[in-house]
């Protein structure tokens, strides 16, 4: 992440629910209040996933809320949403998913260069021993930095 990124919203449900194995930085087709809702947060991406059909690749799922100051041609919220990447990218990502177990998400959105641009992360579903030992090794890490504060001071 360069120093010119500012993050809008990043997706931590992503990283608690798949492993990511790699990411890529994708454009996206908004209509004008879209954009202006993204730019102040109002994105959800909570049951959002990414698919490849017909050599493009979509954003469902994807809730943006209406401008507050839109008018009557204000934005579906639910729209599907198309990603722009490169054709070589596209094809990565198709051969990617017709693996078993993968999928694509949206694991972070962010501002660079005046555009707003979307990391899809080639992810692989967690077992849910996987996520006990995530949370379990938060745990500990917590605790330990609680005992560290307690000792320094």
């Amino acid at each position: 992440m360069s120093t010119a990124d500012k993050d809008i919203i990043n997706n931590r449900n992503a990283f608690f629910e798949y492993h990511i194995l790699d990411k890529y930085e994708a454009g996206i087709a908004l209509q004008g209040t879209e954009v202006k809702s993204v730019m102040s947060g109002r994105i959800q991406l909570k049951e959002s996933y990414v698919a490849v059909k017909d050599n493009e690749v979509w954003l469902f799922n994807a809730h943006i809320s209406h401008y507050s100051h839109g008018n009557r041609n204000n934005h579906e919220p639910l729209r599907t949403r198309k990603l722009l990447l490169h054709r070589k990218e596209i094809e990565k990502l198709e051969r990617e998913t017709t693996q078993k177990g993968m999928t694509l998400v949206i694991t972070r959105v962010y501002w660079k260069n005046g555009r707003i641009k979307f990391e899809i992360g080639v992810a692989k579903g967690k077992k849910l021993y996987d996520k006990r030992e995530d949370l379990k090794s938060k745990t500990i890490e917590k605790e330990t930095k609680a005992q560290m504060k307690d000792r320094l001071s």
